[in-house]
């Protein structure tokens, strides 16, 4: 019996391209953008002005918050509405900043807020200032808060900030 050439394999199906019939490489299709909620900017507004306050205060720049806020958004051109929400939080942690601070010594038994980083020592105020607030649920207080330590800080920060904060909210009866 001769010996005959193997029956050609069939074509392999075309490999998925990302170029058109003339060769241009396609576009994927835009992803929508999402747009974080305003309350959402203005607390990450906030958390900028007390990290700015906060780094000023450690190296001996005694200046008052408001107008490190100020100076902030201005450098930053914050649109007037996340000003105005970002304006009450910072003034919640001003006007009560001695009773935050106390708070959270409280509930740090084994930290002092001196050790901690300023990330997590301003996340920690805003947190706390927005638990002493009647308008924000205390539960939404706290995942807004550690959103933000893991956003500016890191997933250790987060969780040391969701501890804290709920520690908190048991502390001064919101939870």
């Amino acid at each position: 019996m001769p010996l005959r050439a193997a029956d050609p394999a069939p074509p392999a199906p075309p490999a998925p391209s990302s170029r058109t019939a003339d060769g241009v490489r396609a576009r994927r299709p835009a992803r929508p953008k999402v747009v974080p909620r305003l309350e959402t900017r203005a607390r990450a507004r906030a958390l900028q002005a007390l990290y700015a306050w906060d780094i000023r205060q450690t190296a001996g720049g005694g200046r008052d918050l408001g107008r490190v806020a100020n100076e902030v958004w201005e450098d930053l051109m914050v649109p007037i509405d996340e000003r105005r929400l970002a304006a009450h939080l910072v003034s919640l942690v001003a006007d009560h900043a001695d009773m935050i601070d106390r708070d959270l010594t409280i509930v740090t038994t084994n930290w002092r807020l001196e050790r901690l980083g300023a990330i997590e020592r301003s996340v920690l105020r805003l947190g706390s200032a927005e638990l002493i607030g009647v308008e924000t649920p205390p539960r939404v207080a706290i995942q807004e808060a550690v959103r933000l330590a893991e956003r500016y800080g890191s997933v250790q920060s987060a969780k040391f900030v969701n501890g804290v904060l709920d520690a908190l909210a048991r502390h001064t009866g919101r939870l």
